[in-house]
């Protein structure tokens, strides 16, 4: 979309409103307080926070308003130390790069900090940084605390809390906000604290009561979790620097089978925005080109699930509760109209043809729920609905599946466009003042419009220089791609990867790195491959995440050319650490993540977490936790006319309503059928194995050998010619069994499959 070439200040890429922010801390102790001292980058700036320990169950914080210098930080040092000197005086505890937060269990309030990181890349000069190590420091003293009855619970919830590994894949930047899209940074009026509340900071909830009292974000980092991958690639000769993040929602998350469908809110589980930004790459201080675009992934927007079992490798998917006006998922479509604008394109990739119906009852009731709400909105604001049976066609080429889902990406890419702008550091104003016409002293006020109203008019006049960056926007996104599966792992990230491909060759041709004629990246390229790498590592992540396994990779490894027989292997590897994961980790795990976001509060008298049923969803209440059970099951047995009711099953599923014909992807009924676009051979989440074939009655013993076999057995019958990753998979971390808890494993699982739990090693010589 081509908008008025005018510039605009970019005011938000440097988020802290006073103009400086703190990145490095030191956390002193005395009896009766802890002290934070806080610097900028340049230590000009010095701040202090002040921490009360004398109070048992109270978080009590005070923040100096006083800016001092170094110089005048050391003397006030001494002079706390100097008066405390009667009990210890002032000592040194640690050195800290932010609060994660505070948390309260049964007994006091315990303060986590960052006390290592590492740098992972820069966004327009701004670092992002990876945790390496936390710490967590009870808040009263010694004293009081010996004072407090603690209880095997208090101690149960801190090991349950450090279940979160926040080292690994939680990112964070002190000067920009990571938690927005760029596109979102350019326009965001927001304050400093609703953007800390938005869906993808995992530790709002811990950094809500310090922001509560300071009404500032000085002191606290903004946890994202998800994907962040850094690297320049070379095209014609010539480097650029690509971003790829992806941000997981703290709403209605959790693990696999705990966690699916939609809740009352309109949240999705596995909720996961993609990001692809790429910069040019030039000496710090030049004007450079940025292009971006953002894609979704979610679970199907619908209430459903599946039984957790462990002896039930592929349970049934059943419609948990029936929403007859879909409400909930009229609320989520909503969601993305708000954060994203109009057209939502959904690209749905489950089976429409099974023996035994499982996916294709959520593809018949998805479509059932997007012609529902469809009626109630102007033909331009449709949703707009693809469906595409990646297994329906086991053999096609990996090649022709990403060709074919590159049409469907650059239909859509064409209806949302993507952000492409240019950024002139305000230190290069004369270069900003040959380009326009007015002179910078000539001021006046005018209303900030936010960038999907850009289009409309730009203001054709330079501000005062509070901003980093000027920046001129020739186009920006309006609308997003979503893409799902059923649990919006494996072939979604291919889907995901396809759209990733095409928008790097017209993010490219933006800036100027290809021309008109040559702007499709041939798929075996070097740089196709490179990207190719980076999603699949990015799949690979989100996967372990939520499914507790390494993604399904046949369509990247047959790309690749991998040797099938020993992908294989490795996707039989795959299938049992998600097995294992879902059936004897996943409640534990879905446990601290309740408690790290507050999904549970514990309180005295109330039922503790672990004597809930490690199913049932948790609501968030405003004074500790309630607890909702869904157990209103359909049978999936029931007919068709009770299931559907505004439309008959072979209806959603064979209708020429929902037929695709060439040439008109994106016509005006909304529904599409891609049948055109044959299956890629891409394993699912829902493993291909039928369960009756692994496990034939409850009573039957499972042995790690007998899985194993029939696997194997099953494998080599259904198992299409496409390979699968032969990437070696790094277990230890993601799936662990310590050895006290060894003991604790079920009988029918042997030694050996244990120590490859533990140790990741190969479980097939």
């Amino acid at each position: 979309m081509e908008i008025d070439s005018k510039y605009r200040r970019v005011i938000n890429l440097q988020p802290k409103g006073s103009g400086f922010y703190l990145q490095k801390f030191r956390l002193y102790e005395t009896c009766s307080n802890f002290y934070m001292i806080g610097y900028d980058k340049t230590k000009t700036f010095w701040k202090v926070l002040k921490i009360d320990r004398l109070e048992s169950s109270e978080l009590i914080i005070h923040e100096d308003p006083t800016i001092y210098s170094g110089s005048e930080c050391l003397d006030l040092r001494k002079r706390i130390h100097e008066g405390n000197k009667s009990t210890g005086g002032l000592k040194f505890v640690s050195r800290c790069y932010g609060i994660i937060g505070f948390i309260k269990f049964l007994g006091p309030y315990y303060l986590l900090v960052i006390t290592e990181r590492r740098k992972i890349g820069k966004i327009c000069g701004h670092a992002v940084y990876a945790i390496t190590k936390t710490e967590m420091f009870p808040v009263p003293n010694s004293t009081v605390l010996s004072n407090m009855a603690y209880s095997k619970d208090e101690n149960r919830y801190k090991k349950l809390l450090s279940k979160m590994d926040l080292t690994k894949d939680y990112f964070f930047s002190y000067s920009y906000h990571i938690m927005l899209s760029f596109q979102k940074n350019l326009s965001n009026s927001q304050t400093e604290l609703a953007v800390y509340e938005t869906m993808f900071v995992w530790n709002e909830f811990l950094t809500r009561e310090i922001h509560n009292q300071l009404q500032n974000t000085l002191w606290t980092v903004a946890l994202v979790y998800g994907f962040f991958k850094q690297a320049t690639l070379t095209i014609s000769a010539q480097d650029f620097i690509l971003t790829l993040i992806a941000r997981r929602s703290r709403h209605y998350a959790g693990t696999r089978y705990l966690k699916r469908g939609v809740n009352e809110k309109g949240h999705v589980a596995n909720d996961v925005e993609t990001e692809q930004i790429v910069f040019e790459d030039v000496p710090e201080g030049s004007p450079f080109g940025v292009t971006a675009v953002v894609q979704n992934r979610g679970s199907i927007p619908l209430f459903w699930s599946q039984e957790t079992s462990r002896l039930n490798v592929k349970p049934d998917i059943i419609l948990s509760r029936k929403d007859f006006k879909f409400e909930a998922t009229k609320l989520h479509f909503e969601d993305l109209v708000q954060r994203y604008g109009n057209p939502i394109i959904i690209l749905n990739l489950i089976k429409t043809h099974e023996k035994r119906p499982r996916e294709m009852i959520l593809r018949a009731e998805f479509a059932n729920a997007i012609e529902f709400i469809n009626k109630d909105l102007p033909e331009d604001n449709r949703l707009r609905f693809l469906h595409w049976d990646i297994n329906k066609h086991p053999r096609i080429k990996a090649t022709t599946a990403l060709i074919r889902l590159g049409d469907v990406a650059a239909n859509a890419l064409e209806l949302t466009g993507f952000l492409n702008c240019q950024l002139i550091p305000t230190s290069r104003t004369e270069e900003l003042l040959k380009l326009s016409p007015v002179s910078c002293g000539s001021r006046r006020d005018h209303v900030k419009k936010d960038l999907y109203e850009v289009d409309a008019e730009i203001d054709n006049e330079c501000e005062e220089l509070r901003g980093a960056y000027y920046v001129k926007v020739s186009s920006v996104q309006k609308g997003v791609l979503r893409t799902n599966c059923v649990d919006c792992l494996d072939r979604t990230n291919v889907g995901q990867y396809a759209y990733g491909l095409v928008a790097l060759s017209h993010q490219l041709h933006a800036l100027g790195f290809v021309d008109v004629d040559n702007i499709n990246i041939d798929s075996h390229s070097s740089i196709a491959q490179d990207l190719m790498q980076i999603y699949e590592n990015m799949g690979d992540t989100l996967a372990l995440q939520y499914g507790g396994s390494a993604a399904h990779n046949k369509i990247f490894s047959e790309m690749r050319g991998q040797w099938k027989a020993t992908t294989r292997s490795q996707e039989i590897i795959r299938s049992l650490q998600r097995y294992y994961s879902n059936a004897y980790m996943d409640p534990e795990k879905q446990d601290a993540i309740n408690v790290f976001l507050g999904h549970f509060q514990p309180q005295e008298g109330a039922p503790s977490l672990w004597e809930l049923n490690p199913d049932q969803h948790y609501d968030v209440r405003k004074h500790g936790s309630s607890v909702t059970a869904e157990r209103s099951r359909y049978n999936p047995s029931i007919s068709s006319r009770q299931l559907f009711h505004d439309m008959q099953l072979d209806q959603c599923l064979g209708s020429s309503s929902f037929q695709f014909h060439e040439g008109a992807l994106f016509d005006s009924s909304n529904f599409l059928d891609v049948d055109w676009l044959s299956s890629s051979g891409n394993s699912c989440e829902e493993e291909t194995y039928d369960r009756s074939s692994i496990i034939g009655s409850p009573s039957r013993g499972l042995s790690s050998d007998s899985v194993t076999n029939e696997l194997k057995e099953e494998t080599h019958i259904s198992a299409p010619d496409s390979g699968a990753s032969l990437k070696k998979e790094q277990t230890t971390g993601d799936i662990r069994v310590d050895a006290k808890e060894s003991k604790e494993i079920p009988r029918q699982f042997s030694e050996k499959f244990v120590r490859w739990v533990n140790d990741g090693d190969l479980l097939f010589p």
